[in-house]
């Protein structure tokens, strides 16, 4: 029974030092060695140049090289594959919070990616700056479409029938003296967002918060979530919203970018 056991625990150590050699070699490919060698693999692990062909064999049945003469080997297509399944799995929020993180450090304030879910907007995630005094918004928080810079964006860019529909459903809720409730006035501040590819807002959802937001695209061109910058108004002069606005485009337009990409 001990014997046994001791088999069972030999044979899986062996396996699991064949699946770290097996690593190690995957990681001797880098930007400078896109070939590899038999004698690059043995003098990089310390073994015998016929073990290092073995593991080279090993990894080459399997698809994650293949031989290349006559040089040695270049990665195969099950690596190209499994990168293929990375970049599907990668969503908005993991490619957006590092940059939303860059515009925190930037402008100073708290940083929103929002979407649009029917005829209201999501919360997906927030960066915090570190103000004593913070504002509330929360992910998973749902706001109206009608109100605040996010939302604004996420309407500007949908059709003028789902504008309709919208409208007809939600209505123009009142959140402030200053939210845009009349129909024909919400149509020509979309239009000018659209033009100026930004929203800003003031007071429009809570009476002391300045919003700057700028959609963020798919690879098709389609605007699928906004990112904003969302302050107390006396934090921000009118003076530095131009600023403040460019750098929301920005980040939009690198979060953009980095979408596109992964589709590729």
């Amino acid at each position: 029974m001990t014997g046994q056991r001791s088999q069972r625990s030999s044979g899986y150590r062996e396996r699991n030092s064949t699946a770290e050699r097996a690593l190690d070699i995957l990681q001797l490919f880098d930007d400078n060695r896109l070939v590899v060698g038999g004698q690059d693999v043995a003098d990089a692990l310390g073994v015998a140049r016929s073990t290092a062909y073995r593991y080279l064999q090993s990894l080459s049945a399997a698809g994650f090289i293949e031989e290349h003469r006559p040089a040695g080997y270049r990665l195969g297509p099950r690596v190209f594959e499994l990168a293929r399944l990375a970049r599907k799995g990668l969503g908005l929020s993991e490619i957006a919070r590092p940059l939303m993180r860059d515009l925190v450090e930037e402008i100073g304030e708290t940083v929103l990616l929002t979407r649009r879910a029917g005829g209201s907007v999501v919360c997906l995630e927030r960066e915090e700056t570190d103000h004593p005094v913070r504002l509330s918004y929360e992910r998973g928080h749902v706001l109206p479409i009608n109100a605040g810079a996010a939302a604004l964006v996420l309407l500007a860019w949908a059709s003028e029938p789902e504008v309709d529909e919208i409208v007809a459903q939600h209505g123009l809720p009142r959140f402030t003296g200053a939210t845009v409730t009349d129909v024909n006035v919400l149509r020509e501040r979309l239009e000018r967002i659209r033009a100026d590819d930004a929203a800003v807002t003031r007071g429009e959802l809570d009476a002391d918060v300045l919003g700057v937001a700028a959609p963020i695209r798919d690879a098709d061109g389609g605007v699928v979530a906004a990112v904003s910058v969302a302050a107390l108004s006396h934090r921000v002069p009118e003076t530095e919203v131009p600023q403040v606005t460019d750098a929301v485009r920005r980040t939009a337009a690198r979060i953009s970018d980095r979408l596109a990409v992964l589709a590729s």
